[in-house]
């Protein structure tokens, strides 16, 4: 122990940056856990919506009109709150809400968690995940 002390006073900047990068990755560490407790790669969102689970895609209608998951519904972000109604029938259920990004998502998500949708999921990395994983997506033209 008296070594250890003998260390600290030695290097006190080498342990004091230490701890203030400890403390900095905890805190990032933990907002991200925090921000996406419900974050899920594409592969989860698959076998959910195999099983019965909405995808709710969340993006403009240009975006969407692009390319789309197969089945997924549409609503864009700023009509979602007024149409809850629509999408009840799942309260119960799966929701796996997505965006391009997967930012617009997490904000759609706690909305939905609020009015008291259960499983809510956000598709991390959104539709571009997606993509990267070249897993199909659905335009006006047919298959992308």
């Amino acid at each position: 122990m008296d070594r250890f002390l003998e260390y600290l006073n030695h290097h006190l900047y080498l342990v004091g940056g230490t701890v203030i990068v400890a403390a900095i990755a905890i805190g990032y560490e933990l907002r991200q856990h925090l921000q996406n407790a419900s974050g899920i790669s594409t592969n989860e969102a698959i076998v959910l919506h195999n099983k019965g689970g909405l995808i709710l895609d969340i993006r403009t209608e240009e975006e969407f009109a692009g390319g789309h998951i197969v089945d997924a519904r549409h609503i864009v972000l700023d009509k979602l709150a007024d149409s809850l109604e629509s999408i009840k029938k799942y309260r119960e259920k799966a929701v796996i809400v997505c965006c391009e990004s997967g930012a617009r998502s997490s904000q759609a998500a706690r909305l939905l968690k609020t009015q008291g949708f259960q499983n809510v999921y956000n598709l991390s990395g959104g539709l571009a995940a997606w993509r990267q994983e070249n897993l199909p997506l659905i335009s006006k033209t047919g298959q992308s």
